[in-house]
């Protein structure tokens, strides 16, 4: 009989353990906040062959990092896209009018990302790629955007209270619905997105 109990006490534990295991993975999700101050999110396009320049600026971000498990990180971006702008006013007007962005129906821009692919020595860096799911106009597809992740200047190899992330890639504007002055403005638009974010709590 005595014998009988030390294999059921061992399922027990490793029951138990496998419960367990799921919290604490998600407890290894620590959460972080942009720095709005040192974002910037901004695009680039064709206008009649010549390249022209625009931001737009972030409403709301959720972002997620495993310190020890980096390809487990998570990143739920909105933009404003009622505020986005360009250096030429005309283009501006143009671009949150029913041709492009059309912000009167669809104020916002997401992006939520479903894979993180880290680079080949196994960092947010050097060949890094975050995929996830575009929302704009309404119409939602997937984007691969080049991704790095570097901890600020000067500090430990273990301070990861506040990190700077890079992220780039092109998108077509068609694929979502904006094609609008195809005689003027060129399909591809490429991305480029510089922020600093903290650790919150």
């Amino acid at each position: 009989m005595g014998n009988s109990r030390m294999p059921r006490r061992a399922l027990l534990a490793g029951l138990g353990a496998a419960l367990l295991a799921p919290q604490a993975l998600l407890a290894a999700l620590l959460p972080y906040r942009l720095i709005p101050e040192a974002t910037d999110v901004r695009f680039t396009f064709l206008l009649g062959g010549q390249p022209q320049h625009g931001r737009v600026p972030v409403s709301a971000a959720r972002i997620r990092i495993d310190p020890q498990n980096l390809a487990r990180s998570q990143a739920d971006i909105t933009l404003d896209a009622r505020r986005a702008r360009t250096g030429l006013v005309f283009a501006t007007e143009a671009l949150k009018g029913p041709g492009l962005l059309d912000t009167a129906r669809f104020p916002q821009i997401r992006f939520r990302s479903t894979r993180v692919r880290l680079g080949p020595d196994g960092r947010l860096s050097g060949g890094a790629q975050i995929t996830g799911d575009l929302t704009l106009r309404g119409a939602t597809r997937p984007v691969t955007l080049q991704a790095a992740l570097y901890r600020r200047p000067g500090t430990a190899p273990d301070d990861l209270r506040e990190l700077d992330v890079h992220l780039s890639g092109q998108i077509s504007r068609a694929a979502f619905g904006a094609s609008g002055y195809p005689d003027l403005v060129a399909d591809r638009v490429s991305l480029s997105v510089r922020a600093r974010i903290r650790q919150a709590g």
